[in-house]
């Protein structure tokens, strides 16, 4: 789905983010192939709940946690780790700095899925990519070391669309383990929900939509467990973190999604974080 998103991004002429792979991951898949992948695609435009309005939000995601992998990468974090990589294509995308690794995390049948699409395009990646095929709620980090991450050395870590699916106990393990694995000079991006949603807002047509059309059921994705306070976690263990809102990048691109009533997207939060150099 969210590939799907970014391929619609991607042929927009005002795009966010531009990812030429996205299409591709979902015509190969056969659940996906008769999906949008194109605006023209979408009848409704932006205002389309599904493709239109969520598939905004992520377009825009993914340009927001670009943008702050590379301006880490830039201000020395030449490990990047990708956790729960999915679909992603940043190491093929994205123009990295010299000397980068961006280490991909993913369970082996989805790393195996996306290096089968990405081998029929003939795609090369930009910089060095490691796969770790791993099951993030397992000893992943023995297998991340393995694969030669350097705990010494500054790291961009991202969890995105990761937390809010994973039971609370592995978030904090998570956590807890991404902070013993960060020298100062780190960085840890990731997407949090606040509060619990309204009837209301569950009732949002971007659920309906996604659950009539495309068979998924987001509210059923969603762990059930209360969430930790991650930010709070990482703040007492002396990073810095600010959380923002869509909303607040709606506004300094000037394209977007926008606030409205009973918003599905309201108590979503995108959360960089720092760990200072000692």
């Amino acid at each position: 789905m969210v590939a799907a998103a970014r391929a619609i991004e991607t042929h927009r002429p005002d795009a966010l983010a531009t990812d030429p792979y996205a299409e591709h991951f979902v015509r190969a898949a056969h659940a996906s192939a008769h999906w949008p992948v194109h605006p023209r695609q979408v009848p409704g435009g932006e205002a389309d709940p599904l493709w239109g309005r969520l598939g905004r939000y992520f377009g825009l995601r993914t340009r927001v946690l670009d943008d702050h992998l590379l301006a880490s990468a830039r201000a020395g974090a030449r490990q990047v780790v990708l956790l729960g990589a999915g679909l992603d294509t940043r190491a093929f995308r994205l123009g990295w700095p010299r000397g980068c690794t961006v280490f991909e995390l993913d369970r082996s049948a989805v790393l195996a899925f996306k290096q089968d699409v990405l081998d029929r395009r003939g795609a090369a990646p930009a910089t060095r990519r490691v796969p770790v095929a791993v099951d993030l709620r397992e000893d992943w980090a023995a297998a991340l070391l393995a694969a030669g991450l350097r705990p010494e050395a500054p790291t961009a870590w991202l969890a995105e669309g990761l937390l809010l699916y994973l039971p609370s106990a592995a978030e904090r393990s998570l956590v807890d383990t991404v902070d013993r694995l960060s020298a100062g000079g780190s960085t840890l991006a990731y997407e949090a929900k606040i509060g619990l949603e309204s009837d209301a807002v569950r009732s949002h047509p971007v659920y309906t939509a996604a659950r009539v059309r495309i068979g998924v059921d987001l509210l059923a994705l969603f762990d059930g467990d209360p969430r930790p306070d991650t930010r709070a976690d990482l703040v007492g263990r002396g990073w810095s973190a600010a959380d923002h809102t869509p909303y607040d990048f709606s506004r300094r691109h000037g394209r977007g999604p926008l606030p409205e009533p009973d918003d599905a997207l309201a108590a979503n939060r995108w959360v960089l974080a720092r760990k200072p150099r000692r």
